[in-house]
């Protein structure tokens, strides 16, 4: 046996005989002890600043509201626990806890049941992106050494009769100590959730185990093939026999707070700021998240009406278009398209094919416009062309754009923000913007130089980012307490003359929209219009080229 190994278990079997021996109810509540005090400071930084306490009282009401805690947790472990069971459940309450308190912490993040979508969704690229030394660390000092005392702790042994009722009495202890802690801190901690709800998603490990049980008890499965939409779709003619080609550019984690576009203090669309094209300035995503935005997105539903079992289960806009007649092509250089493009041509850029781009960490977004350029001279037939961005995926932002677009300095070199200045973090952020503001340039640009097709490109963020703003970092908060750095997105459009006048379109009539409110919703119903589809899914007052269609000449 290594010298290492043998140290290590024989301090064990010291500190072993140092503590005294616990029932598995005693040793749960130290645990839960240990997550009221250790792993919820986030819950507790949030009261604190929702209700600064001003005196004795209102210290005396926290601690309420951590006996609160503490003894709800317990009800709901104490029927799981017994001699067997206790430590094997403790360790998963452990480095769930410990998990989620880093994430919380660190990144202000809420779970909920989007967040666990995302988790289950997340690809291994992704997630390795916030496998940090940071995190490392923090799981050393908060799962594994509680984990190592959970399992040094010695039980005490007991009958199973008097271990049942022991087990009883502590249930009901800890239910009327719930009761009463209740009772006398009712009326604040009423008041307190009512005014921010958003807290409750920070109680952990509650949070986790509540938002994945009820991901888990999700409605039964969806059927097999998905119900049609729009079924009565159909293109209205093209003023001539040029091809139409619409390429919709859909961006990932670009905020409109930093879109130079939109008045962003700093020029990070310098060569978009160069062409004509229609900026819509207040644009708000359906979600905070891709696994809710993306599929929104393509449904005709929009955030107000959003029901994700309907889009799962039926069609998508690309359905429809591919219906009315439209060849409809899906190039992804992300981590999937959330099923919205079941159904359709799909492709992704080969990293073989582009060394000077891709690597372990993927592909930069410039690839795109290479695939597009090798597509156009194919295209014999009215095509829409999705493009599917990597964009400024986080934390790795840095990661998002070659050398030539580290612009601003200093910037954050690594997945783990904690250990960057707010500033460099918002440079690396900036220059990943910067750089799509390039990608998008090069697109504008091979539509130009292709004659033989009448080409738009619309682009749209599928949600924004928190960069530090009261501490909160990355996206996903619930859309209620969202703050609109992640709920406004950046919309832009551009078209040639030939989309224009074979669609009809009057571009002066769309530019004047440029400050109107609008919401992904729009999308839906205005690339239907866009794109000449006629249908009774599409709804005119959510249509942007409703009221631009010029007469016929």
């Amino acid at each position: 046996m290594p010298e290492f190994t043998r140290l290590t278990l024989d301090s064990l079997r010291h500190l072993r005989t140092r503590l005294p021996a616990l029932s598995p109810q005693a040793l749960t509540l130290l645990a839960c002890l240990g997550f009221t005090l250790l792993y919820n400071r986030r819950f507790w930084a949030a009261v604190i600043e929702a209700e600064p306490p001003a005196g004795l009282g209102d210290w005396g009401q926290l601690v309420g509201y951590g006996v609160v805690m503490t003894a709800l947790h317990l009800v709901v472990f104490l029927p799981l626990v017994g001699r067997l069971t206790v430590k094997p459940l403790l360790t998963i309450l452990v480095l769930v806890a410990a998990s989620v308190s880093y994430f919380t912490g660190h990144y202000g993040t809420y779970f909920d049941t989007h967040m666990i979508d995302n988790v289950l969704q997340t690809d291994t690229r992704e997630a390795g992106e916030l496998l940090t030394p940071g995190l490392a660390l923090y799981l050393l000092l908060f799962a594994l050494l509680p984990v190592v005392a959970v399992w040094a702790w010695p039980l005490r042994r007991r009958g199973w009769r008097r271990a049942l009722a022991s087990g009883t009495l502590w249930w009901l202890g800890s239910l009327a100590t719930l009761a009463v802690a209740l009772l006398l801190s009712f009326q604040s901690l009423s008041s307190l959730m009512r005014n921010h709800h958003e807290l409750r998603y920070l109680v952990t490990p509650g949070n986790a185990i509540v938002s994945t049980g009820q991901v888990m008890a999700a409605p039964p499965p969806l059927p097999e093939e998905r119900l049609p939409i729009g079924e009565d779709a159909r293109r209205r003619p093209n003023a001539d026999a040029t091809p139409r080609l619409l390429v919709l550019v859909v961006g990932e984690t670009v905020r409109a707070a930093n879109w130079g576009l939109s008045g962003y203090d700093r020029q990070t669309t310098p060569r978009l700021a160069e062409r004509d094209v229609v900026n819509f300035r207040d644009v708000a995503s359906c979600g905070t998240s891709t696994a809710v935005s993306l599929p929104c997105l393509f449904s005709p539903q929009g955030r107000g009406d959003y029901d994700e079992r309907f889009t799962r289960s039926h069609e998508s806009l690309l359905d429809v278009l591919q219906r009315a007649g439209y060849r409809v092509e899906w190039i992804d250089n992300q981590s999937g398209c959330k099923g919205v493009c079941d159904g359709v041509e799909r492709a992704s850029p080969a990293p073989d094919d582009y060394p000077g781009r891709c690597g372990e960490e993927g592909c930069l977004d410039g690839v795109l416009v290479e695939e597009l350029s090798r597509r156009l001279g194919e295209i014999r037939e009215d095509t829409v062309v999705v493009l599917h961005m990597l964009g400024n995926h986080g934390p790795s932002y840095f990661q998002r754009y070659p050398e030539a677009f580290r612009a601003f300095t200093p910037t954050c070199e690594t997945a783990d923000l904690a250990q960057c200045d707010r500033q460099a973090i918002v440079n690396s952020y900036d220059n990943a913007i910067l750089y799509t503001d390039s990608v998008l340039d090069g697109i504008i640009g091979v539509l130009e130089e292709n004659r033989s097709l009448s080409s738009a490109m619309l682009y749209v963020s599928d949600h924004g980012e928190s960069l530090g703003e009261k501490g909160i970092y990355l996206h996903g908060l619930p859309y209620a307490i969202a703050p609109q750095e992640q709920t406004r997105v950046p919309l832009v459009w551009w078209a040639s003359d030939g989309f224009l006048g074979g669609q009809g379109l009057d571009e002066t009539c769309l530019a004047a929209q440029r400050d109107a409110s609008l919401r992904h919703a729009h999308l839906f119903h205005s690339l239907l219009g866009l794109l000449g589809v006629e249908s009774e899914v599409r709804q005119e007052a959510l249509d942007l080229t409703s009221g631009c269609r010029l007469p016929p000449a």
